[in-house]
């Protein structure tokens, strides 16, 4: 799986993850293109989760649903008062909202009214 995490994400996780904490990073369905990307700090797998890229003791941890849309995710840091925080993009994103907060993905299932049709 192919995930960048660029210096300033980096630079911040390193400072905020304790040792055995991790990044949880999770797709749920919202916006207006469909999808967004969410991020926690945890220190505890939940049932179905693994770890799918490791960067020094960076490690991004996510669960089988949401992994299949993690492949070309970059991970980066905004310290900007207005949409500061993670920011994340993903090469093979189809579409994204005007704001580009949410996504949809080229050759996944499009989102209508809350349910993925396929």
């Amino acid at each position: 799986m192919n995930i960048t995490i660029k210096e300033k994400a980096e630079s911040m996780l390193n400072n905020k993850l304790t040792a055995g904490q991790f990044l949880r990073v999770f797709v749920k369905e919202g916006g207006c293109a469909g999808l967004t990307y969410g991020a926690e700090i945890a220190g505890e797998m939940k049932g179905g989760e693994s770890v799918v890229h490791t960067a020094g003791p960076i490690r991004i941890v996510t669960d089988e649903a949401s992994g299949k849309f993690l492949d070309g995710l970059v991970i980066d840091y905004s310290d900007e008062l207005i949409n500061g925080g993670l920011q994340f993009t993903n090469s093979n994103t189809k579409t994204t909202c005007g704001c580009g907060q949410s996504f949809n993905l080229k050759g996944f299932p499009k989102v209508e009214g809350g349910k993925c049709k396929t």
